[in-house]
């Protein structure tokens, strides 16, 4: 791809902020295509159409924990469909989205399981994480993602790929 070519494509834009026990807002994982840094604080990062990343948002207030949030989107390319999400722009394909703690706390338990196996998570099949999101939200565990069925993802995706 050309310098141009770089400055042309369309990204998706995810603003991260650290504000020790106040605001958090970083990422799981993701591979990123640029970051841009606003203030000590706050800075901006890029992902081309495809990548699949993690963004998790946590809040505090006097009494606790008021909002823990974990997403996994894949980045879209333009036409594409996508979902508004807090501080992603211009927002993504949804494959997992939790909210309250314990939910988040087992999303990312996944994570780390597919990392165990061998796996970078952002490589993980989007089915997969939808999969999670659904056995989530009825309080089930999902099933494990292998290096099996990661490959049996690969040679799917090499079908599909022109």
């Amino acid at each position: 791809m050309t310098a141009d070519a770089a400055h042309t494509t369309p990204m998706t834009s995810v603003e991260l902020l650290w504000r020790e026990g106040e605001t958090e807002r970083w990422l799981r994982f993701g591979r990123q295509a640029g970051e841009r840094v606003l203030d000590r604080r706050r800075r901006l990062v890029d992902f081309r159409p495809g990548a699949v990343f993690a963004f998790v948002r946590w809040a505090s207030n006097d009494y606790g924990t008021a909002l823990s949030r974990l997403d996994i989107l894949r980045a879209v390319a333009p036409g594409e469909p996508y979902a508004t999400v807090p501080f992603v722009r211009p927002g993504g394909d949804i494959l997992l989205r939790v909210h309250g703690w314990p939910k988040v706390q087992r999303a990312l338990a996944a994570i780390d399981a597919i990392a165990a196996a061998g796996v970078d998570p952002e490589d993980a099949a989007p089915d997969h994480w939808r999969h999670v999101h659904n056995r989530l939200s009825v309080a089930q565990e999902p099933r494990a993602y292998t290096a099996e069925r990661h490959r049996a993802w690969l040679r799917r995706a090499a079908l599909v790929t022109p």
